[in-house]
Order: C-alpha cells, then sequence, then structure tokens
C-alpha cells in the first residue's frame, strides 16, 4: 500500500510540474504579449477562410514557422525575411504552426504570391501551375455551370484542366480561403524581444565613445 502511494503521488507531482512547465508558466510570460503595429486583427471573411483552411487539412501539410536561420535554410528558401516570433501569433487561436512541410510553409505566402487569381487557380487545379505538384485539388470549393450568371466570378481555368463545357465560377468558401492565404504576410520588422535589456542600446557599446 505505501509503494503505491509513493507511485501515485509520484505520478501526481510529475504531472503538476508539466503542468506548471509547459502551460502554466507560459501562459503567464506570453499572455501580455501585444499585435504588432503592422499586423492587422483579421476580417469576418479570413476568419472564415482559416476555418476552411483548418477543416480541409491544410496544416497536416503546411507549416506557418520560419525558423532560426542558425540551424535552417528556411530564409535563403525565401520564406521569410526573418525567424517567427511570439507576437506573429497574437490573433491566432489555435495556433496552425503545424509540423510537416509536404507542401512549402505559408507562413508569408500573401507576401511571396500575393496573386488572387493565381491562388484560386492553385486551390482549384494546383498541377495547372504546378504541374508536379501532389498537393490535392479542391474543385468543390467553386461550382461548374452552364453559362456564368450576372455577378458570376469566373475562373480561367487553361486547358486541359478546363471542364469541357461551361465555366467554372468562384464561391465565397473559395474566396475566403484565398482571403485567408493573402493575408498571411509577417515580413514587418521583429518586434523588440521583450527579456531583451531596455539599455542595449548599439550605439553605446563602447562605453568610452559615450562620453561627452
Amino acid at each position: 500500500m505505501t509503494r503505491l502511494l509513493v507511485l501515485i503521488m509520484g505520478a501526481m507531482a510529475t504531472v503538476i510540474f508539466a503542468l506548471v512547465i509547459l502551460v502554466i508558466l507560459p501562459k503567464s510570460m506570453l499572455s501580455s504579449m501585444q499585435a504588432p503595429p503592422e499586423l492587422k486583427e483579421p476580417t469576418a471573411q479570413q476568419l472564415a477562410g482559416r476555418q476552411l483552411y483548418i477543416s480541409n487539412g491544410c496544416i497536416y501539410c503546411h507549416t506557418q514557422q520560419v525558423r532560426d536561420p542558425s540551424f535552417t535554410a528556411d530564409i535563403s528558401k525565401g520564406l521569410g525575411t526573418r525567424p517567427s516570433v511570439p507576437e506573429d501569433y497574437v490573433h491566432d487561436n489555435p495556433h496552425l504552426l503545424g509540423t510537416m512541410r509536404t507542401g512549402p510553409d505559408l507562413f508569408n505566402v500573401g507576401s511571396r504570391l500575393p496573386d488572387r487569381n493565381w491562388q484560386l487557380l492553385h486551390l482549384y487545379q494546383p498541377r495547372a501551375l504546378v504541374p508536379w505538384s501532389i498537393m490535392p485539388a479542391f474543385p468543390f470549393l467553386f461550382r461548374h455551370k452552364a453559362e456564368a450568371e450576372p455577378g458570376d466570378k469566373v475562373l480561367d481555368v487553361p486547358k486541359p484542366h478546363a471542364p469541357a463545357d461551361g465555366v467554372v465560377v468562384v464561391t465565397e468558401e473559395a474566396e475566403a480561403l484565398v482571403a485567408y492565404l493573402l493575408s498571411l504576410k509577417h515580413d514587418y520588422p521583429a518586434p523588440n524581444d521583450p527579456l531583451k535589456p531596455a539599455n542595449d542600446n548599439p550605439e553605446n557599446d563602447n562605453p568610452e565613445e559615450a562620453q561627452p
């Protein structure tokens, strides 16, 4: 009985320790972070697109994190101009960092590929733009009609990927998902590190030069 009690207490202590270190402490450190001025709060359309991004499993193949150049080639590959920082994710709930890069990182896809029509066509049929792409097509986000009606946004699909007849019309869902993708721009300067000393001024690195 004594050994069982020790085992239970040890397990509880391990769980509590992990809870404090992995959940409570990080939350207390990050809860006061503010969004950078350049990071705009998402619109209703972008939030709807974000839900489509999640529900269609985009997170399984795409990350949203630019890693430090000291151990990766993310920046040299053009995935961003700097590593990601916690402030970049202030508006994200839940975070969509991802773990696999079957497809390219999308943290700055709105800066790399800002063409709305390109993004729409890429969703409809990726191989119309990238022949070797293994990304699944999402034609169900579009509507196939015999002919366009007033107000329809018709997608220009090149042959041989275009339907044999009729037109491909962009739906609100496709527009929302593309709006979300185009909002992924984190090429602004990184906010100052909150743990960095306030008097860390490169102009005063040499105390002798700082003397009047």
